[in-house]
């Protein structure tokens, strides 16, 4: 099963609460696909790290075939070509690699080649297999890396954890495409409460069934507690606001390693999602 973890702003406890599911899990698959700032592998530690480079295919025109008919400039809708001194020019930055001006040429002139954008390393924390997608600076989308990321976590028996970008953008669409569940991680504060519609909004677009973790609970916000009453959103898990879980989580260490009892309420979570036995 894979359980994609989602919150609306960065900082809501979306990280905390994927490691801990995935630890709590014993043996299972984490992906960070927070490619533009992975902080998993700060938490798991992963040991016998491998490393797989991920690319993208840009255009590349052959000057003696080109007749400068402009034919791929007006394909391309993402408008990543432009016609400058008799010569098609490719702003790799807007370039979707969707193959379309090779395709198009009617005289041939337009090969691709490979760029490396990112990779993905994978590495192991005990039974916890981790998958860390990494963008290389620069990079303008790391849907490509989130994609490969993605394809670690297919055709595994044990739970999928999937620790997705902050926000409701693109790259949070494609965290989430092929999620069983999503688990929204909400912070209890006007600003947290607006980003965490806007996931949830997103989340119901796509179809896909929800609960919700209230990160740094101190009492109820009562915003937040009447909007999944409306929506039919159960709470699944409040993580209360208290020192010794900040002081873990600065440390980089793992909660329900340090404390027996979240180890609980992380299992009886993962359970309420359907990815842990009944």
């Amino acid at each position: 099963m894979k359980i994609a973890v989602l919150s609306g702003k960065g900082g809501a406890g979306k990280t905390l609460t994927a490691v801990n599911l995935a630890a709590a899990a014993e043996q299972a698959v984490y992906i960070d696909c927070d490619v533009e700032e992975p902080n998993g592998r700060l938490f798991f530690k992963p040991q016998n790290i491998k490393a797989a480079d991920v690319t993208t295919a840009l255009p590349e025109f052959d000057p003696e075939k080109c007749t400068g008919c402009r034919t791929c400039v007006d394909f391309c809708r993402f408008h990543a070509l432009v016609y400058i001194k008799n010569r098609p020019k490719v702003f790799p930055e807007v370039c979707h690699s969707c193959g379309g001006c090779a395709l198009v040429c009617p005289d041939k002139a337009v090969t691709e080649k490979k760029k490396v954008i990112g990779r993905v390393e994978t590495g192991y924390h005990g039974e916890t297999r981790t998958v860390t997608g990494i963008l290389n600076l620069g990079e303008a989308s790391g849907v490509p890396v989130i994609r490969e990321a993605l394809k670690e976590g297919d055709g595994q028996n044990v739970p999928v954890l999937i620790d997705c970008p902050p926000g409701s953008a693109c790259p949070v669409v494609e965290s989430i495409s092929e999620a069983d569940f999503c688990i929204l991680v909400a912070e209890p504060t006007a600003f947290g409460f607006h980003n965490f519609c806007m996931v949830h909004e997103l989340a119901e677009l796509l179809g896909k069934p929800c609960g919700v973790v209230i990160n740094k609970w101190e009492g109820v916000y009562e915003p937040l507690e009447e909007y999944c009453k409306e929506k039919k959103l159960p709470v699944l898990l409040r993580i209360p606001y208290e020192e010794r879980i900040a002081e873990i989580v600065s440390s980089g260490k793992i909660l329900v390693e340090e404390f027996p009892e979240y180890r609980k309420k992380f299992q009886e979570l993962l359970k309420k999602t359907g990815g842990g036995q009944a």
